[in-house]
């Protein structure tokens, strides 16, 4: 039972975070559309001012996106697992000495 609610917490907290991703990207595209059309208003493109915003608020929706969906080729679900196991073997060890 308990291993059960567990994995209900995990699949939770998954799509809490998956929610809050889209709401980010919605949020994104619809300001960043925004600035576009005023900077495009404002000037016609002489200075596309608005891409500074799009590039700096796209790196961290970038980061964000590799959290989210689990991509980081470094510190993945697997390498979490593997380091876990590894400190518990070493705890394990380290008690009988």
């Amino acid at each position: 039972m308990e291993n059960n609610q567990q994995s209900y917490e995990k699949a939770r907290e998954k799509v809490k975070a998956l929610k809050e991703f889209y709401g980010h990207f919605f949020s994104f595209t619809i300001v960043n559309l925004f600035l576009a059309a005023v900077n495009y208003y404002t000037n016609e493109w002489a200075y596309a001012w608005f891409l500074w915003v799009t590039f700096s608020w796209g790196i961290g929706l970038i980061f964000n996106a590799l959290k989210v969906f689990e991509l980081n080729p470094f510190y993945n679900r697997d390498w979490e697992e593997r380091k876990i196991k590894e400190y518990m073997e070493k705890e394990k060890s380290q008690r009988w000495r």
